[in-house]
């Protein structure tokens, strides 16, 4: 048997097994913190998608690339992919910054925060927390959209 098979194979079968224990992880997080499924699903999604692309780009390189060129073409590009994900103005720098608000931050919807700013503070009741932004309704019914990343490096306090 090749051994491209194997590795196929092999891949296939860990693809499945990230996405069950992914699935099961977050399935944790959501009621160690109590959110929502509203609140778990896009990333679970988004994570999925990220997992299958690198499928199709690890598959890719099984069966195009050289064995001796692959660690090459897997560095590069999960390097490529990693400073997209960081880069402050891309637009994967917003997802990832939804990852992080969906599991770590301690913002949930319904609650009532102002983001200090130097300028002026905002304040609303976070309406939606989506993967592009965080949507704030004010008290005079005005949406604020909020980049993902930007919520992020802003001091945000939860008001009680």
């Amino acid at each position: 048997m090749d051994i491209r098979v194997i590795e196929t194979i092999i891949t296939v079968a860990s693809f499945f097994i990230l996405r069950f224990v992914t699935g099961k992880f977050l399935g944790k997080i959501q009621n160690k913190y109590n959110y929502s499924k509203y609140r778990i699903r896009p990333i679970l999604k988004f994570i999925n998608v990220f997992i299958f692309i690198t499928l199709i780009i690890i598959i890719v390189a099984i069966w195009g690339v050289e064995q001796s060129k692959l660690l090459t073409f897997v560095t590069s590009v999960l390097t490529v992919v990693g400073i997209a994900l960081v880069a402050q103005w891309s637009i994967l720098s917003n997802l990832s910054s939804a990852l992080i608000i969906f599991i770590n931050h301690p913002v949930k919807l319904g609650e009532s925060i102002t983001i200090l700013d130097k300028e002026f503070d905002i304040s609303g009741q976070v309406s939606d927390i989506g993967l592009f932004y965080v949507i704030l309704k004010t008290d005079t019914n005005e949406k604020i959209m909020i980049p993902n990343n930007i919520f992020l490096q802003k001091a945000t306090k939860i008001n009680l």
